[in-house]
């Protein structure tokens, strides 16, 4: 046998992949979920592609939703991250958008659910989970139709990583006449005591006051909800300068915005939570602050053909 001085060495054994991210799909229930290899979660309903849960690898819940909120797709989910499309509230003197009802439709419209990515690592350090979900004018029903009669698609991707959650939104006038709209992502972020806590980022920002006549006032110093708060801001930082939530000092959230330039800052305090008979439970407003970012104070104008794109990244 002639001696080869190079040998080849033997092929080395395929190393095992690492666990990879998981999607489900529960079509009865109508809810996709996904889960990291890390142990972090996420859930979302194809009503209204309404984000009902996010937990920490530690099962720990982000999210506040009313245990009241009706799943079954018979009315706007109360907590989570519903979507806000194409009305913020109702604008009566808005022609396009007057007969619609509270907070536009999308939020309970049924979407569909177009596709799903993966990114992992082997040492899983950045693996995520991104979910696309879409709706378009041709969905809606004759109804919703009637009420506002453009042609339109909306793409909306939640993404889950170990770092946070990413809610992004895509929505392109697919028609021959221009509208108007306002978008918002109707955050409910979960705290152990409203008390507690305080929101840095608006320092400097006009907002107008929504429980005070709609005055329009300027943020001096850090927030603290002690009464009934719903506040539109204009923060005058860029959107990539983070609102930050904190407890007793310490951070438990950081929005980021991404082409979305209002904040909104909502709690219903004692009376508003008594008057609502999908907010459970009614101290529940001790739990929770919405902190919301949109496009909502102005309307933006879409061109046939022209996109608006937005979106927001909330860690903790």
């Amino acid at each position: 046998m002639v001696d080869r001085p190079n040998k080849p060495t033997a092929l080395a054994t395929t190393p095992g992949l690492p666990p990879q991210p998981q999607v489900n799909i529960s079509h009865d229930a109508g809810r996709v979920s996904a889960s990291l290899p890390t142990g972090e979660t996420v859930d979302i309903l194809l009503y209204g592609a309404t984000v009902i849960s996010w937990k920490d690898r530690a099962g720990n819940e982000k999210l506040w939703l009313s245990e009241a909120a009706k799943l079954d797709g018979s009315k706007a989910i109360r907590g989570g991250i519903p979507i806000v499309f194409p009305v913020f509230g109702q604008a009566p003197d808005h022609a396009a958008t007057s007969k619609l009802p509270q907070h536009g439709f999308a939020r309970t419209s049924r979407w569909e659910l177009l596709g799903k990515s993966t990114s992992e690592s082997a040492g899983m350090s950045d693996s995520s989970v991104k979910l696309d979900f879409g709706l378009s004018s041709a969905s809606l029903s004759d109804d919703v139709k009637a009420l506002w009669p453009y042609t339109f698609s909306i793409i909306y991707s939640v993404t889950l990583s170990q770092e946070g959650l990413a809610t992004s939104i895509v929505i392109t006038n697919d028609g021959e006449e221009a509208f108007e709209s306002q978008v918002l992502l109707h955050t409910y972020l979960r705290i152990e005591d409203i008390t507690t806590v305080s929101v840095t980022g608006l320092e400097g920002s006009a907002y107008i006051d929504k429980v005070d006549g709609a005055k329009l006032k300027s943020q001096s110093s850090t927030i603290s909800i002690t009464q009934e708060t719903d506040r539109v801001y204009t923060p005058s930082t860029d959107p990539s300068q983070p609102v930050v939530i904190t407890s007793n000092g310490e951070q438990v959230f950081s929005v980021v915005r991404d082409g979305l330039r209002d904040v909104v800052v909502w709690n219903p305090w004692t009376d508003k939570a008594m008057s609502m008979p999908d907010f459970e439970p009614k101290d529940g407003y001790k739990n929770m602050l919405c902190v919301e970012a949109g496009s909502v104070r102005d309307w933006t104008k879409l061109e046939p053909g022209e996109a608006f794109e937005g979106g927001q990244t909330i860690s903790y």
